[in-house]
């Protein structure tokens, strides 16, 4: 499909930086990014991800977050979902 139209938008220089580091870490431009985007809108008829304001626990766990506090854990992700969910064997199928 032929590209003829032009997108301008202004962002924050190093917000924008940032991004294109991390694009390019992946091997995509951030006009590829922009149109997988944008692909996405039409295919989901809306935003491809939740657009929403946190609730009150969760901008309290955020500013938790940004003092430096809260639980750290630095096992793996088997032991975290043990410790949170408890040791519940799954039967196999």
């Amino acid at each position: 499909m032929p590209k003829e139209a032009y997108i301008n938008a202004r962002v924050d220089k190093r917000l924008k930086a940032r991004a294109e580091k991390v694009l390019s870490r992946v091997g995509i431009t951030t006009t590829d990014a922009i149109t997988m985007l944008l692909h996405q809108i039409v295919l989901r008829q809306g935003l491809p991800f939740d657009a929403r304001i946190p609730n009150e626990e969760t901008l309290a766990a955020m500013a938790e977050l940004d003092r430096g506090a809260g639980e750290k854990f630095d096992g793996t992700a088997e032991e975290l979902f043990r410790k949170v969910i408890g040791s519940r064997k799954q039967p196999r199928a």
